[in-house]
């Protein structure tokens, strides 16, 4: 957590973030260093799906979305539910989701 801290002219400065912290942040701006799992955040954020939906939508094969999702599920930043054979995903976090759109936001109005 990032605290602020006054310095002896009364000045407000931001402490430095703890390194756990700063290891989970970190951790969470990885998932958007990669354009397919920004596409799949973006498809998830508008709707559940599962992968051949996911896969069709992005454009990338089935396996690799597998293995995006791998990622995101241990990152906690998706949830799945199992129906039969199909494992559908959502994106639930409303902190994702607002930082994902101003991310958006920011790219396109930058």
């Amino acid at each position: 957590m990032l605290h602020m801290i006054a310095d002896d002219n009364s000045t407000r400065l931001p402490s430095l973030l703890d390194e756990h912290s700063a290891a989970h942040v970190a951790e969470l701006f990885r998932a958007f260093s990669d354009t397919s799992r920004v596409r799949i955040l973006s498809a998830l954020i508008d709707g559940e799906l599962n992968v051949t939906a996911l896969a069709e939508v992005v454009g990338i094969s089935e396996s690799a979305v597998s293995h995006h999702m791998r990622g995101l599920r241990q990152m906690h930043l998706v949830k799945a539910r199992r129906v039969g054979k199909e494992v559908y995903y959502r994106v639930e976090d409303e902190h994702l989701i607002a930082l994902f759109q101003q991310g958006v936001k920011h790219v396109k109005h930058g």
